[in-house]
Protein backbone atom coordinates (compact mmCIF):
# COMPACT_ATOMS: atom_id res chain seq x y z
CA UNK A 1 0.00 0.00 0.00
CA UNK A 2 1.43 3.39 -0.95
CA UNK A 3 1.54 6.37 1.39
CA UNK A 4 -1.14 8.12 -0.65
CA UNK A 5 -3.61 5.39 0.37
CA UNK A 6 -3.09 6.06 4.08
CA UNK A 7 -4.92 8.66 6.19
CA UNK A 8 -2.74 11.61 7.26
CA UNK A 9 -1.73 11.87 10.90
CA UNK A 10 -2.19 14.87 13.19
CA UNK A 11 -1.30 17.54 10.64
CA UNK A 12 -4.09 19.80 12.01
CA UNK A 13 -2.41 19.96 15.42
CA UNK A 14 0.29 22.42 16.45
CA UNK A 15 0.63 20.87 19.92
CA UNK A 16 -0.10 17.26 20.79
CA UNK A 17 -2.37 18.26 23.66
CA UNK A 18 -4.94 20.86 24.77
CA UNK A 19 -2.63 23.86 24.61
CA UNK A 20 -3.57 27.18 23.01
CA UNK A 21 -1.22 29.61 21.32
CA UNK A 22 -1.89 32.14 24.08
CA UNK A 23 -1.04 29.72 26.88
CA UNK A 24 2.02 28.44 25.02
CA UNK A 25 3.29 32.02 24.73
CA UNK A 26 2.77 32.62 28.46
CA UNK A 27 4.46 29.35 29.36
CA UNK A 28 7.42 30.10 27.11
CA UNK A 29 7.85 33.53 28.66
CA UNK A 30 7.63 32.16 32.20
CA UNK A 31 9.94 29.21 31.59
CA UNK A 32 12.67 31.31 30.03
CA UNK A 33 12.82 33.84 32.87
CA UNK A 34 15.39 31.61 34.58
CA UNK A 35 17.54 31.63 31.40
CA UNK A 36 17.75 27.85 30.92
CA UNK A 37 20.85 26.68 29.05
CA UNK A 38 19.67 23.07 28.71
CA UNK A 39 16.20 21.67 28.05
CA UNK A 40 14.94 18.08 28.08
CA UNK A 41 11.51 17.21 26.70
CA UNK A 42 10.24 13.85 27.96
CA UNK A 43 7.85 12.10 25.55
CA UNK A 44 8.41 15.08 23.29
CA UNK A 45 6.42 14.05 20.21
CA UNK A 46 7.46 16.70 17.73
CA UNK A 47 8.63 18.99 20.54
CA UNK A 48 6.76 22.15 19.58
CA UNK A 49 6.96 23.80 23.00
CA UNK A 50 10.63 22.88 23.35
CA UNK A 51 11.39 24.55 20.02
CA UNK A 52 9.57 27.71 21.14
CA UNK A 53 11.59 27.77 24.34
CA UNK A 54 14.82 27.41 22.37
CA UNK A 55 13.76 30.20 20.06
CA UNK A 56 13.14 32.44 23.08
CA UNK A 57 16.35 31.41 24.89
CA UNK A 58 19.26 32.06 22.51
CA UNK A 59 22.12 29.67 23.10
CA UNK A 60 20.04 27.08 24.93
CA UNK A 61 20.14 23.49 23.68
CA UNK A 62 17.27 21.03 23.76
CA UNK A 63 16.92 17.26 23.75
CA UNK A 64 13.61 15.61 22.87
CA UNK A 65 13.07 11.97 23.83
CA UNK A 66 10.31 9.84 22.32
CA UNK A 67 9.72 6.44 20.75
CA UNK A 68 7.52 7.59 17.85
CA UNK A 69 9.76 7.91 14.80
CA UNK A 70 7.22 9.88 12.76
CA UNK A 71 6.81 12.51 15.47
CA UNK A 72 10.57 12.77 15.91
CA UNK A 73 11.04 13.27 12.19
CA UNK A 74 8.44 16.04 12.26
CA UNK A 75 10.29 17.69 15.14
CA UNK A 76 13.62 17.53 13.30
CA UNK A 77 12.01 19.05 10.23
CA UNK A 78 10.47 21.87 12.26
CA UNK A 79 13.80 22.55 13.95
CA UNK A 80 15.54 22.73 10.58
CA UNK A 81 12.91 25.09 9.17
CA UNK A 82 13.35 27.46 12.14
CA UNK A 83 17.13 27.44 12.12
CA UNK A 84 17.28 25.48 15.36
CA UNK A 85 18.70 22.19 14.09
CA UNK A 86 22.09 22.86 15.68
CA UNK A 87 20.48 23.39 19.09
CA UNK A 88 17.67 20.79 19.06
CA UNK A 89 18.28 17.05 19.12
CA UNK A 90 15.51 14.45 18.84
CA UNK A 91 16.37 10.91 19.94
CA UNK A 92 14.39 7.69 19.64
CA UNK A 93 14.60 5.98 23.00
CA UNK A 94 12.62 5.21 26.12
CA UNK A 95 12.65 7.83 28.86
CA UNK A 96 12.28 5.20 31.58
CA UNK A 97 15.40 5.30 33.72
CA UNK A 98 17.00 7.91 31.47
CA UNK A 99 20.37 9.32 32.47
CA UNK A 100 20.17 12.20 29.99
CA UNK A 101 19.84 14.89 32.66
CA UNK A 102 20.10 16.97 34.62
CA UNK A 103 18.80 19.98 32.68
CA UNK A 104 17.79 23.50 33.62
CA UNK A 105 14.29 22.97 32.22
CA UNK A 106 12.47 19.66 31.95
CA UNK A 107 9.23 19.41 30.00
CA UNK A 108 6.88 16.47 30.52
CA UNK A 109 3.56 17.16 28.84
CA UNK A 110 1.11 14.29 29.03
CA UNK A 111 4.02 11.87 29.19
CA UNK A 112 4.42 10.87 32.84
CA UNK A 113 3.70 7.27 31.79
CA UNK A 114 7.03 7.34 29.90
CA UNK A 115 8.89 7.67 33.21
CA UNK A 116 7.23 4.91 35.22
CA UNK A 117 5.74 1.46 34.77
CA UNK A 118 3.64 1.85 37.93
CA UNK A 119 -0.13 1.50 37.56
CA UNK A 120 -2.21 4.70 37.57
CA UNK A 121 -2.42 6.83 39.61
CA UNK A 122 0.84 5.77 41.29
CA UNK A 123 2.81 6.37 38.10
CA UNK A 124 2.41 10.14 38.59
CA UNK A 125 4.26 10.19 41.91
CA UNK A 126 6.97 7.94 40.47
CA UNK A 127 7.30 10.22 37.44
CA UNK A 128 7.60 13.28 39.68
CA UNK A 129 10.43 11.65 41.61
CA UNK A 130 12.18 10.93 38.31
CA UNK A 131 11.65 14.52 37.17
CA UNK A 132 13.11 15.79 40.44
CA UNK A 133 16.32 13.91 39.65
CA UNK A 134 16.44 15.31 36.11
CA UNK A 135 16.30 19.05 36.93
CA UNK A 136 19.22 21.19 38.06
CA UNK A 137 19.10 23.25 41.28
CA UNK A 138 17.24 26.48 40.50
CA UNK A 139 15.77 24.95 37.36
CA UNK A 140 12.15 24.33 36.44
CA UNK A 141 9.91 21.41 35.51
CA UNK A 142 6.76 21.86 33.48
CA UNK A 143 4.44 18.95 34.12
CA UNK A 144 1.32 18.51 32.01
CA UNK A 145 -0.76 15.89 33.79
CA UNK A 146 -4.32 14.64 33.74
CA UNK A 147 -6.65 15.01 36.73
CA UNK A 148 -10.33 14.51 37.43
CA UNK A 149 -12.24 17.79 37.39
CA UNK A 150 -14.96 15.90 39.23
CA UNK A 151 -15.64 12.28 40.05
CA UNK A 152 -16.82 10.55 36.86
CA UNK A 153 -20.17 8.79 36.88
CA UNK A 154 -20.54 5.08 36.21
CA UNK A 155 -21.96 5.86 32.75
CA UNK A 156 -19.07 8.19 31.92
CA UNK A 157 -16.50 5.61 33.00
CA UNK A 158 -18.24 2.99 30.85
CA UNK A 159 -17.90 5.29 27.84
CA UNK A 160 -14.17 5.88 28.38
CA UNK A 161 -11.25 3.58 27.63
CA UNK A 162 -11.29 -0.07 28.77
CA UNK A 163 -11.02 -0.54 32.54
CA UNK A 164 -11.33 3.19 33.25
CA UNK A 165 -11.80 3.81 36.98
CA UNK A 166 -12.47 6.72 39.29
CA UNK A 167 -9.18 5.97 41.03
CA UNK A 168 -7.14 6.37 37.87
CA UNK A 169 -6.39 10.07 38.38
CA UNK A 170 -5.94 12.45 41.28
CA UNK A 171 -7.98 15.61 41.61
CA UNK A 172 -6.10 18.88 41.13
CA UNK A 173 -5.38 19.39 44.82
CA UNK A 174 -4.07 15.84 45.10
CA UNK A 175 -1.86 16.30 42.06
CA UNK A 176 -0.32 19.44 43.55
CA UNK A 177 0.18 17.67 46.88
CA UNK A 178 2.16 14.81 45.35
CA UNK A 179 4.26 17.33 43.44
CA UNK A 180 5.19 18.92 46.76
CA UNK A 181 5.86 15.50 48.28
CA UNK A 182 8.27 14.78 45.41
CA UNK A 183 10.40 17.79 46.33
CA UNK A 184 8.91 20.69 44.38
CA UNK A 185 7.16 23.96 45.03
CA UNK A 186 4.32 24.73 42.60
CA UNK A 187 5.23 28.21 41.37
CA UNK A 188 2.35 28.29 38.86
CA UNK A 189 -0.82 26.21 38.60
CA UNK A 190 -3.08 26.37 35.55
CA UNK A 191 -5.42 24.07 33.69
CA UNK A 192 -6.52 23.61 30.09
CA UNK A 193 -9.91 25.19 29.39
CA UNK A 194 -12.82 23.87 27.34
CA UNK A 195 -11.76 25.74 24.20
CA UNK A 196 -8.30 24.19 24.35
CA UNK A 197 -9.75 20.71 24.80
CA UNK A 198 -12.16 21.14 21.90
CA UNK A 199 -9.42 22.53 19.65
CA UNK A 200 -7.23 19.56 20.50
CA UNK A 201 -9.87 16.85 20.18
CA UNK A 202 -11.24 18.25 16.91
CA UNK A 203 -7.73 18.66 15.52
CA UNK A 204 -6.81 15.16 16.66
CA UNK A 205 -9.59 13.71 14.51
CA UNK A 206 -9.79 16.29 11.73
CA UNK A 207 -7.30 14.76 9.28
CA UNK A 208 -8.95 11.38 9.46
CA UNK A 209 -12.49 12.76 9.21
CA UNK A 210 -11.52 14.79 6.13
CA UNK A 211 -9.88 11.74 4.59
CA UNK A 212 -12.88 9.50 5.29
CA UNK A 213 -15.25 11.99 3.66
CA UNK A 214 -13.62 11.34 0.27
CA UNK A 215 -11.93 7.96 0.72
CA UNK A 216 -14.70 5.79 2.12
CA UNK A 217 -13.94 3.02 -0.37
CA UNK A 218 -10.25 2.68 0.52
CA UNK A 219 -9.17 -0.67 2.02
CA UNK A 220 -8.30 0.91 5.39
CA UNK A 221 -11.46 3.04 5.56
CA UNK A 222 -13.56 0.69 7.69
CA UNK A 223 -10.85 0.28 10.30
CA UNK A 224 -10.11 4.01 10.28
CA UNK A 225 -13.79 4.89 10.61
CA UNK A 226 -14.23 2.56 13.57
CA UNK A 227 -11.16 4.00 15.27
CA UNK A 228 -12.18 7.64 14.91
CA UNK A 229 -15.82 6.94 15.82
CA UNK A 230 -14.71 5.13 18.97
CA UNK A 231 -12.39 7.95 19.99
CA UNK A 232 -15.06 10.60 19.41
CA UNK A 233 -17.58 8.68 21.51
CA UNK A 234 -15.01 8.21 24.26
CA UNK A 235 -14.44 11.95 24.35
CA UNK A 236 -18.01 13.25 23.97
CA UNK A 237 -19.78 10.65 26.14
CA UNK A 238 -16.92 9.84 28.48
CA UNK A 239 -14.26 12.32 29.57
CA UNK A 240 -15.43 15.63 28.08
CA UNK A 241 -15.74 18.06 31.01
CA UNK A 242 -14.54 15.36 33.40
CA UNK A 243 -10.88 14.81 32.61
CA UNK A 244 -8.72 17.90 32.97
CA UNK A 245 -5.12 18.65 32.16
CA UNK A 246 -3.02 20.64 34.60
CA UNK A 247 0.09 22.57 33.66
CA UNK A 248 2.25 22.79 36.77
CA UNK A 249 5.40 24.91 36.72
CA UNK A 250 7.51 23.34 39.46
CA UNK A 251 10.65 24.58 41.19
CA UNK A 252 12.86 21.98 42.92
CA UNK A 253 13.40 22.49 46.62
CA UNK A 254 16.96 22.83 47.87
Amino acid sequence: MSDIDLPPRLTALTFHGPLSEARAARLTQRLTRTSPATVIDIGCGWGELMLRVLDAAPGATGLGIDVNVDDLARGRGNAEARGLADRAEFVEESASGTTRGPADLVLCLGASHALSDAAPPHHTAAALRALRSLVTPGGRVLLGEGFWQRTPTVAELAAMWPDASAGEYHDLAGLVDISIDAGFRPVWIETANNDEWEEFESGYQSDLEEWLSVNGDQPVAAESRERVDTHRATWLSGYRGVLGLAYLTLAPVG
